[in-house]
């Protein structure tokens, strides 16, 4: 090149290694299967064993060509916040087999985790992937008012007959079917959590269709999905909902207009507790907490108020490191304070305490929550001293995050594979966003 020829910019550093470049088509192919728990599991597993040998060929050389150096830090920080106090309570669990194993099988999120933030690494990753989120989180919006309309979910009844067709047996059973008693979508009789994914992974609908189409296309998407959260009748589906709308529409429609939305939906439960014995009945069971007796309020719980009881008697038992990560169920029944009567679930233990603050101290103890706390705190850190070109780009992944792990609201069990491996995939979306490559 002689003195006299243009200088090239040089981009390779923006671009990512070329055995990376299917990270969003496999982060995406991860969420669209988690229908079937067994291939979304396998999915996980291979993208994460397939970015550990790129990496080794790489000799794990030029790193921030994949990340940058703080999205490398904030995931590797992240996971272990998630994944120490696991191993450290495996120490003495009550079930210490089970936990020893479930620590052992959850060193796959490391890699997992930096396979998600590369997803979002880069301006044109990062649109693919939460365009491809806000797609899906559409699709499943629509299958499951179609549900509402024909009674099936088109989705589940497909993958249903593709099972029935290869292996001759149902995804659900035909009793689970018979019971369920509310909207299930895309995911099934027997997997009865479409409130809780929709309203978790809600923001990246939202966002969306605010850019496209500004404040009617946020309207529209918010009334359908609030639709399908209401319907699919879990009440902390309800409360994670109604924050996402509060942090999303506040800077779009200001606070009058988003109070009238609110209104609106106040209105719209009403009508829905009229027409859906379902909604009604949850409707009904909420207004049970304002009775002054405690079982008024363990009904409106659903019998959480049993579950929390005994969740705090493991706590003093076993302050340090808990019961043991997903040991819950084994501990359970030293710790009922009513072993005499039926629980308001049903037959059998508890499984896990409902609520992340509570699951976090008795299966992990005081190490767990101190641990979480500090995982907290950097991510928190992060948002705190980014640009507000950072804030910008990673707030869908930043909300989504925050609502799932809201503490003043009932949750799934965040150790099990299911919901763990959605916390830290939100966890992975907003450090590789928040700390892009294409920010430096």
């Amino acid at each position: 090149m002689t003195a006299d020829s243009p200088t090239l910019p040089d981009t390779s550093a923006r671009r990512a290694p070329h055995g990376w470049r299917w990270a969003p088509a496999w982060v995406l192919t991860f969420v669209a299967l988690w229908p079937a728990p067994g291939y979304a599991e396998a999915v996980m597993v291979l993208g994460a064993l397939a970015a550990i040998v790129r990496l080794l060929m790489d000799r794990f050389r030029n790193g921030t060509r994949l990340l940058s150096s703080g999205a490398w830090a904030l995931t590797s920080a992240l996971f272990a916040a998630y994944w120490l106090p696991q191993a450290i309570s495996a120490v003495d669990a009550v079930d210490a087999p089970r936990a020893l194993r479930e620590a052992a099988v959850d060193l796959r999120y490391l890699p997992f985790l930096w396979l998600v933030a590369a997803s979002v690494a880069n301006a044109p990753a990062r649109r693919t992937t939460f365009n491809g989120l806000a797609i899906i989180v559409a699709v499943w919006t629509l299958d499951a008012l179609a549900q509402v309309v024909f009674g099936t979910s088109p989705l589940f009844w497909g993958l249903d007959q593709l099972k029935q067709a290869i292996s001759g047996r149902p995804m659900c059973t035909p009793d689970a079917t018979l019971a369920v008693d509310r909207l299930s979508g895309f995911l099934g009789p027997c997997n009865l959590k479409l409130g809780m994914v929709m309203a978790s992974l809600s923001p990246f609908l939202l966002f969306v269709a605010a850019r496209r189409m500004d404040v009617a296309g946020w309207l529209l998407a918010a009334t359908l999905v609030g639709i399908v959260v209401l319907l699919a009748g879990a009440r902390a589906a309800w409360i994670t909902y109604a924050l996402v709308l509060v942090f999303s529409g506040w800077r779009l429609l200001g606070w009058k207009r988003l109070a009238a939305v609110f209104g609106f939906g106040g209105l719209l439960l009403a009508c829905l507790a009229v027409m859906s014995p379902q909604v009604r009945e949850r409707v009904v069971r909420t207004t049970h907490v304002l009775t002054a007796d405690g079982a008024g309020v363990d009904t409106a719980l659903s019998g959480r108020a049993q579950i929390w009881s005994a969740a705090t008697c493991m706590v003093i038992d076993h302050p340090v490191n808990g019961v043991g990560a997903r040991g819950f169920r084994e501990a359970y029944p030293a710790c009922d304070a009513m072993p005499g009567q039926r629980p308001a679930w049903g037959e059998g233990p508890a499984l896990h305490a409902h609520q992340i603050i509570l699951e976090i101290l008795s299966e992990t103890g005081v190490i767990g929550l101190l641990l979480w706390l500090a995982g907290a705190a950097l991510a928190w850190r992060a948002w705190r001293y980014a640009t507000p070109q950072a804030k910008d780009r990673a707030r869908p992944a930043m909300l989504a995050l925050a609502v799932t792990v809201f503490p003043l609201n009932t949750h799934l069990a965040f150790y099990s594979t299911f919901w763990g491996g959605l916390t830290v995939m939100l966890a992975a979306l907003y450090a590789g966003s928040l700390l892009a490559r294409d920010g430096e």
